[in-house]
């Protein structure tokens, strides 16, 4: 027969475990992506090597000459360009990319799938039954977006600008002189 202190110690045991344990496992439900590193990759200030997984809401950092690929399934895949820093969230029906730095990255959504990147210009917003392909480079203070495929909306202040397939638009000031994606690689 158990004492009344025994049967506390297996109840603060179950509690501790139910604190730290439960939440930890909670945190990493939902979908997932598979990452794939050229050169020097951090996930959450971590060194990251290809084929590690990657949850919603880290943060990617690529030094020069280095480029990550976050592979996303049936939602898509975000390429990190060298010299890049931003945070990855996305859910079981869409990505979203925010720039925290200067730098490039390559979105591309699978039809149906909505994507957004931020930046400290605007957002660039795709959506639609069509699968979108999209590169923002703030590389140069500003931001550009070239649409690859699909098309999307480049929301900066009071505007709204459509871009398909092919086109490209800026919001802000770039630093002068300087060439979008020039001496990042």
């Amino acid at each position: 027969m158990k004492t009344n202190n025994q049967v506390l110690k297996a109840f603060l045991l179950c509690l501790v475990a139910a604190i730290f344990i439960v939440p930890a496992t909670m945190a990493q439900t939902g979908p997932t992506g598979d990452l794939s590193v050229v050169g020097e990759v951090s996930v959450n200030g971590t060194s990251a090597i290809s084929g590690a997984t990657v949850f919603s809401d880290s943060t990617i950092t690529t030094a020069a000459r280095s480029s990550a690929v976050v592979s996303l399934g049936k939602l898509g895949r975000v390429e990190v360009m060298p010299q890049s820093t931003m945070k990855l969230s996305f859910t079981a029906t869409g990505i979203t990319v925010s720039m925290l730095d200067a730098g490039r990255v390559r979105v591309s959504s699978s039809s149906g799938v909505a994507a957004t990147a931020t930046t400290d210009d605007g957002q660039i917003v795709a959506k639609g039954p069509k699968m979108n392909k999209f590169t923002v480079d703030t590389s140069c203070g500003n931001t550009v977006v070239t649409v690859q495929a699909g098309r999307v909306e480049l929301r900066a202040g009071n505007s709204v600008k459509q871009i398909a397939a092919g086109g490209q638009d800026t919001a802000g000031t770039a630093t002068p002189g300087c060439t979008p994606g020039a001496g990042r690689n």
